[in-house]
């Protein structure tokens, strides 16, 4: 279907619009609504309704956090009464059924997954099995596939290049399956995929955008693009991915949520964004000329956290897309889309630490970022507050305990700060406002969990989570780990913030799939908030018993920080829940094919090595030739004159003795690698690359 066609298909903007209006009005009443009567409940709990500063200061941070709670929780509602009634009408799914989609012509589509030191095999096994299911449904004529590396250590990048071409081979994907490594590393993943499509963009109608441990099912992809045929207006459309592989009992918990409550929250956010929507950097399609057209992003024009390249791209594209006319859509009904979890409470912290920068930028943007929609916004908003509203809950903490000690070291101030008149301010308390304020907040967090049992329950999906009774025991498991986890992460991101804010520097490295955490490691993350922990609930305990009580919600959770870390890291204690029915997801229970094929894939590892990648590419005949081809002709008598010294040292004395800069230029050269082909083949056999070559089988020297 030409683009052309296309511009005849009747758009349904104006209906999405008027819908989507009228959806978030009445989710702002029932938040606006809500939080004024909790926090009026609140100002009548504190000892003098809001008469010290202390107590303004825990007023405003309540709005906050309430509000943003309740955002939650009526997103949750939503989601629940649309599927309760069949599902959404304005999605786009509903519009397009049957044969009408079915029949719809594909478009020319590449398929890219930028990588950056990732785990070489396991990566593109995750690849070849989306290859696989594209192949067995007879549209592979219309995808290519695109690896995008950015990584920078030779001993990574050498042995992609080898497992890509031998991927080619074994898949017959020639001229099909493409690798690039960008020699310069600029503006993160953003820059990788707009150096692409700098490059090949102008071949493509759409682009498909996966991560190195991302899953899409050839249906879903398949769909997606027909979708995008059929509606012209749309620039993204976002799936929603599901976490899989979990195998630490983190990552298992961490996949069975996601599961189990993406369907109510997934479905109601889409419901109120509609054509608004955001966009997660992966698992979706784009539209390629209007992203190239509409969504480079500059550089920050301000000062320390916000100069330089924006690190967090995905919801600014999607904010610029929307800027041009285009719509973004999240489509919950686009299933068989997938991710991983990292296996660990002290990874996904790592991971954090460099999404909260990221996210933090997104400030600049939302407060100057000129015609940019108010829902997109809202949406950079929400990604700020991701992980803002971690310090606000601190800040909320401290106000408490501030007002405890006034309460219960200082005397009664029956004049506080801005209280005027001839009467006095008597300080009230009210326990059981307090309580029933405590249980309303707490309500909003955990009622969405059962509101989801009952949404499987109502389905007949409990069956796929392991019966009724397991799902509620899986439900009340996943709710512990996430009281135990929420004062470690408040903790974490608090510390993150601030470091974004000082605008201090991190490093961008791959992430742990595998590794557990041991207990070294955990104390040395976890000890300062356990320190805190400790501290602040041994205070509480000095000043008043009941305040001691009120705060081992959070203290107990921060000093048993470490223990926990390493329990919830144990790959044996997810194992065991999953054999005991707990914790499982319905992918678990009937296979899908993309993952069947990946996790067989990922199973033949291939044979161990006496070589390291850079070793390889020097001895091997086969593996240097193809380094060779894949390298650049430097003919320039400088650059040639500034190599000659590192082939010598390497010849001479071995990979160790040079930097991995050094060593990249090498391997960029191909005459520079078939000197050192030639020079490690001549080596005495008492020589660093003589008994490299003397411990290969020929077995070894023809891979």
């Amino acid at each position: 279907m030409t683009e052309a066609a296309n511009s005849r298909i009747p758009t349904h903007s104006t209906t999405w619009k008027r819908v989507a209006t009228v959806r978030r009005f009445f989710l702002t009443l029932f938040v606006v609504g809500q939080t004024v009567i909790a926090s009026y409940f609140l100002l009548w709990i504190l000892p003098y309704h809001g008469g010290t500063l202390v107590e303004i200061g825990l007023l405003v941070l309540f709005i906050f956090l309430y509000m943003w709670i309740a955002i939650g929780f009526w997103t949750a509602v939503y989601g629940f009464v649309l599927r309760l009634v069949g599902g959404d009408r304005q999605s786009l799914l509903r519009r397009h059924r049957g044969k009408a989609l079915e029949n719809t012509t594909l478009a020319k589509t590449a398929i890219v997954m930028p990588i950056y030191h990732e785990p070489v095999q396991w990566t593109l096994s995750g690849l070849k099995a989306v290859y696989r299911d594209i192949e067995r449904t007879g549209h592979l004529d219309q995808f290519e596939f695109h690896v995008l590396s950015d990584s920078r250590d030779p001993n990574v990048w050498l042995e992609e290049q080898s497992q890509w071409y031998r991927l080619c081979q074994e898949l017959g994907a020639e001229g099909r399956l493409f690798y690039r490594r960008r020699r310069v590393n600029l503006n993160f993943k953003s820059g990788n995929i707009a150096d692409f499509l700098r490059r090949w963009g102008r071949r493509y109608r759409y682009m498909v955008v996966l991560d190195a441990d991302s899953l899409l099912s050839a249906g879903t992809i398949v769909k997606m693009v027909q979708l995008m045929e059929r509606e012209p207006n749309v620039g993204i459309l976002q799936t929603a991915p599901t976490i899989i592989n979990g195998e630490s009992l983190f990552a298992r918990v961490q996949q069975f949520a996601n599961r189990l409550y993406s369907n109510l929250f997934a479905t109601g956010l889409a419901a109120i964004q509609l054509g608004d929507a955001a966009f997660w950097g992966h698992n979706a399609i784009l539209r390629v000329q209007p992203f190239m057209e509409h969504c480079g992003l500059r550089r920050l024009r301000g000062f320390g956290l916000f100069r330089g390249a924006i690190m967090s791209h995905d919801f600014v594209e999607a904010a610029y897309m929307g800027r041009a006319g285009y719509e973004v859509w999240l489509e919950p009904g686009l299933g068989h889309s997938f991710e991983e979890s990292p296996p660990s409470i002290s990874d996904e912290l790592a991971r954090d630490k460099r999404w909260s920068k990221g996210n933090l930028q997104h400030l600049w943007i939302l407060l100057f970022g000129r015609r940019l929609r108010l829902a997109h916004r809202l949406a950079l908003l929400n990604g700020i507050m991701a992980y803002l509203a971690s310090p606000l809950w601190l800040a909320f903490l401290i106000l408490t305990t501030l007002e405890a000690v006034q309460m219960t070291v200082a005397s009664i101030n029956y004049f506080p700060e801005g209280h005027q008149g001839l009467f006095p301010l008597w300080p009230e308390w009210r326990p059981e406002w307090a309580l029933g304020l405590a249980l309303s907040t707490l309500s909003l967090l955990f009622l969405p969990k059962f509101l989801a049992v009952l949404d499987a329950g109502i389905h007949g999906l409990a069956k796929n989570f392991g019966g009724l009774w397991r799902l509620l025991l899986s439900v009340l498991v996943e709710i512990l780990v996430s009281v135990l986890l929420a004062p470690v992460r408040m903790m974490a991101h608090s510390r993150y913030v601030l470091g974004a804010l000082l605008n201090l520097s991190l490093s961008w490295a791959g992430q742990n799939r595998t590794e557990e955490t041991t207990w070294r490691e955990a104390f040395m993350i976890q000890f300062p908030g356990m320190l805190v922990g400790a501290g602040w609930s041994a205070f509480a305990w000095s000043l008043d018993p009941m305040f001691f009580l009120w705060s081992l919600p959070v203290a107990v959770p921060l000093v048993l920080a470490a223990p926990t870390s390493v329990a919830l890291s144990r790959i044996g204690l997810g194992q065991a829940f999953r054999s005991s029915g707990l914790l499982v997801i319905p992918e678990e229970i009937a296979p899908v094919d993309v993952l069947e094929d990946a996790r067989k894939a990922r199973a033949l590892n291939d044979e161990s090595s006496v070589l390291t990648a850079v070793e390889a590419a020097v001895v091997r005949p086969r593996l240097n030739r193809l380094h060779h081809t894949l390298a650049r002709s430097h003919r320039q008598p400088i650059r040639a004159g500034l190599l000659a010294p590192l082939v010598s040292r390497l010849g001479n004395e071995g990979p160790d003795s040079l930097s991995r800069s050094e060593l990249s230029q090498l391997f960029s050269d191909r005459a520079s690698l078939e000197e050192l082909h030639r020079m490690a083949w001549r080596s005495p056999p008492d020589s660093f690359w003589g008994q490299r070559i003397s411990g290969l089988s020929r077995a070894d020297l023809k891979r």
